[in-house]
């Protein structure tokens, strides 16, 4: 079990990493098979508590840690669809449609939608 625990925290914060790297394009995520997909190519979810256009994320803490933000620099602003929220730790995240986006820590390769409907409430982005 500590094990596990070990090599999520290890997945997010490589994910995590990924993530906050600045995005030089228009738009933080693209279209792949259907999803939206981050910079990392690797699937984005929403989280279905999460009140779109809220500018708010509730998954903080543990949540985050398997459900790691698609992180936004301090210098990037909204374009189209896409919104900078600031979280609870005053970091940013980018959200699609007003609903904030995340990665999920057992996606381990692009193309991986593993959490689609995971405890009823998370699903991929879609564009």
């Amino acid at each position: 079990m500590k094990k596990t625990l070990i090599t999520l925290a290890l997945a997010a914060a490589a994910l995590g990493g990924c993530a906050s790297s600045m995005y030089a394009s228009a738009t933080p995520a693209q279209s792949a098979g259907g999803v939206l997909v981050g910079p990392n190519k690797m699937t984005l979810y929403t989280f279905d508590r999460d009140a779109a256009g809220s500018g708010k994320s509730v998954c903080n803490g543990p949540c985050a840690t398997n459900w790691p933000p698609l992180m936004a620099s301090a210098n990037d602003s909204a374009s189209g669809d896409y919104t900078v929220i600031t979280r609870d730790d005053g970091q940013k995240q980018w959200a699609f449609k007003g609903k904030p986006l995340y990665y999920w820590v057992r996606d381990t390769k692009p193309g991986d939608m593993t959490g689609e409907g995971f405890n009823g409430v998370w699903r991929t982005a879609r564009p």
